[in-house]
């Protein structure tokens, strides 16, 4: 709206208003009231403006009618023709530079006061009529509501776009005579509602090229070719149809290859010869075009076929014919093919590997003092899914690691560990020297893009109240829900706060493009002109943690969230950084560093689940010396794990197998020499 009327001559005078439409005086005249008592001073009924003044001194329940107010009475009110055209003059500027912020906020007041409707009235512009914006899917002009443009409203076969007098055939069936039986020669007649194409009004309201998909299905298929040929997109539009006409394109092309050039779009199929049918349903095979399809095949041949691999274990990095090594960092300082000459040599003694130093076997990490217990939590007769009555022990104060194989029962037991008893479950001992349990898993932080980083990590209400307390914010009223992307106010409405807007394609993915309003800010223009050292809230959610912590450091409570998450290697993420697009282990640990962010008292008995997926060595490295810290703190640390660096830092294994569990009940130092043992009949060789 505001882009809108910016574009008008400079020097145009404007009066910005709120339709007040009522027909009942009695309503009207508690309406009158209720802006008076709001502030406004002027009312404007059959275009003649109108003082409020002198009527405020009667407005309280009772006082003198409206009508007959001595201000009011050139215009009679009472009538309801004259109610219907009242509306609220809000406010009353000249176009010119600057205008913009408060245009915006003129324009805010009139569609709350005006049901979502505003009025602006041009004057010192001759060519220029009087406009009126909204909010709501309707019609200006009489206020009838129209559907969303959604693929259904297009498909005679859905009640959504079907004709309502015809059902969507496009025909009625032929007159009854007297007798009530039809005459034999008798025809259908074309439905006088939608004259044959079949659509409800609304849906033949929507053109492109200034034809409506009635007039479109009409077209023989060589002519349709020429009008998809010839259509003209914007960017925007390019980047929602693109894919949708490359598509509609190739399958066009195969039906004029197969010479059925002749046909209209909108055929009846029970006119269609048996071979028309024929190459109809050829095309549909041909121009499918699949893609992303698995082929089981039996007994391939082995000759010839190639493994691409995404992994960080180094069993399988060993045993790679050829490694891709990509860094050197992770986000924004990675990206870059490190090294893609590679044997695994080649990466051991590449000096810009991150990689290489790990697959050189260089030795185990450094030793530290044995760690001991403070106390023992201990589950008895634990029978749930696969653990068959067994009893464990964990220490307390210590970092333990649960290994076995798949299904053997770990995240069961991992579970109950930190559960008090209930149903039928016997009770876990232990467990009350604890002040909390948080069980980390990989599960993610938001089903939507509206989670991100910062909302999950206790971010985002620090900084919108950051930024309602600077100057500009607090001269404009602007409170902290102002600077929320998930409120009205403050945010872009256009992609409800989004930065996106999802294109419903039917029988294809949906499409998610850039908010062409916003430009995938999220907010308005009037919230992001509030700036904290030349940045609005969008230019901070767009930075990485590691830029966050030099641009914010000076804001104790986001200083300290901020280096939580530093420390466990997610310098890399942006804040505003939707959850839909971190990995499980980004998840596990945005969740872990929301925790070290807390200022909590009292033991913490941490749960993880693989912890370390996903991770490259030097992050293991990372991650276990944070762990380290918990513990040294005094919690207790239990991980459900099978990486060897990882088991190796370990001070207590616990490890499962299909009979039973089974406790590795020594006392592992800190990176001992690298050695194995192995269980009595063990299904799992452990090492540490």
């Amino acid at each position: 709206m505001v882009d809108d009327l910016l574009k008008l001559p400079s020097g145009t005078r404007i009066q910005v208003l709120a339709p007040l439409p009522c027909t009942d005086p009695t309503e009207f005249q508690q309406q009158i009231e209720t802006v008076i008592r709001a502030g406004f001073v002027r009312i404007k009924v059959d275009g003649e403006v109108l003082e409020l003044a002198d009527w405020a001194g009667s407005a309280s329940p009772g006082g003198a009618d409206l009508a007959g107010s001595a201000s009011l009475g050139r215009a009679d009110l009472a009538g309801s023709a004259s109610l219907a055209r009242a509306d609220l003059v809000v406010d009353r500027l000249a176009m010119r530079d600057g205008v913009a912020k408060r245009l915006a906020d003129s324009i805010e007041v009139a569609l709350k006061h005006g049901d979502e409707v505003v009025k602006i009235d041009a004057h010192d512009a001759p060519a220029t009529e009087s406009r009126r914006y909204t909010q709501r899917s309707a019609c200006l002009e009489c206020g009838a509501p129209f559907p969303q443009t959604v693929p259904q409203l297009f498909s005679f076969n859905s009640p959504h776009g079907a004709c309502p007098s015809c059902n969507g055939l496009g025909v009625r069936p032929p007159g009854r005579s007297r007798g009530g039986a039809a005459p034999a020669d008798a025809s259908p007649r074309p439905c006088p509602k939608c004259a044959g194409a079949r659509l409800r009004s609304e849906s033949l309201q929507v053109r492109i090229s200034g034809m409506d998909i009635g007039q479109v299905s009409a077209l023989s298929l060589n002519d349709f070719s020429g009008f998809i040929e010839d259509v003209a997109l914007g960017d925007r539009e390019t980047a929602v149809a693109g894919n949708i006409l490359r598509e509609i394109r190739e399958r066009t092309d195969t039906l004029l290859e197969l010479e059925l050039g002749y046909l209209s779009l909108g055929r009846s199929s029970d006119s269609l010869s048996g071979g028309e049918c024929q190459r109809i349903r050829l095309a549909a095979h041909i121009g499918a075009r699949l893609s992303g399809v698995i082929y089981v095949l039996d007994e391939p041949t082995d000759a010839g076929n190639t493994v691409l691999v995404v992994e960080h274990d180094r069993d399988v990095i060993m045993a790679a014919d050829h490694v891709i090594d990509m860094g050197p960092g992770a986000g924004a300082a990675g990206g870059e093919v490190v090294l893609a000459a590679g044997s695994v040599d080649h990466v051991r003694r590449s000096p810009a590997s991150r990689t290489g130093p790990y697959l050189a076997d260089a030795g185990p990490p450094g030793s530290r003092a044995r760690r001991t217990a403070s106390g023992t939590l201990s589950l008895r007769k634990v029978r749930r899914h696969n653990l068959k009555n067994i009893d464990v022990d964990f220490p307390i104060g210590l970092m333990t690691c649960v290994t076995g194989v798949s299904g053997s029962g770990k995240s069961s037991l991992v579970g109950k560990a930190g559960r008090t008893e209930r149903r039928g479950l016997r009770p876990v001992s232990g467990l009350d020297v604890f002040d909390r349990v948080l069980h980390v898993d990989q599960g993610s932080i938001g089903r939507s893009g509206r989670s991100t980083p910062a909302t999950y990590g206790g971010l985002f209400d620090p900084l919108r109240n950051l930024f309602a307390r600077l100057p500009e914010a607090r001269m404009r009223g602007y409170g902290p829900g102002r600077f929320s992307y998930n409120a009205a106010g403050g945010r872009c409405e256009a992609c409800l706060g989004a930065g996106t807007v999802e294109i419903e394609m039917q029988f294809l993915p949906d499409v998610s493009v850039g908010c062409d309003v916003c430009g995938g800010r999220r907010y308005n223009r009037e919230t992001l002109e509030i700036q904290y050292k030349g940045a609005s809230i969008a230019d901070v959610l767009d930075l990485t943690v590691t830029e966050a912590l030099d641009f914010l450091g000076n804001v104790p409570l986001v200083r300290r969230r901020l280096d939580s998450m530093w420390q466990v290697g997610l310098g890399y993420l942006r804040l505003g950084q939707p959850a839909t697009t971190l990995s499980g282990g980004e998840a596990q640990r945005v969740k872990l560093a929301r925790e070290l962010g807390k200022n909590s008292a009292g033991k913490v008995l941490y749960l993880f689940d693989e912890p370390t997926t996903g991770l490259h060595f030097e992050e293991v490295d990372r991650l276990v010396e944070i762990l380290d810290r918990l513990v040294e703190s005094g919690h207790t640390v239990i991980a459900i794990e099978h990486n060897p660096d990882f088991l190796r830092c370990a001070d207590y294994i616990v490890d499962l197998g299909p009979e039973a569990a089974r406790t590795a009940g020594t006392w592992w130092p800190r990176a001992p020499p690298k050695r194995s043992w192995r269980w009595p009949d063990p299904p799992t060789v452990s090492t540490a």
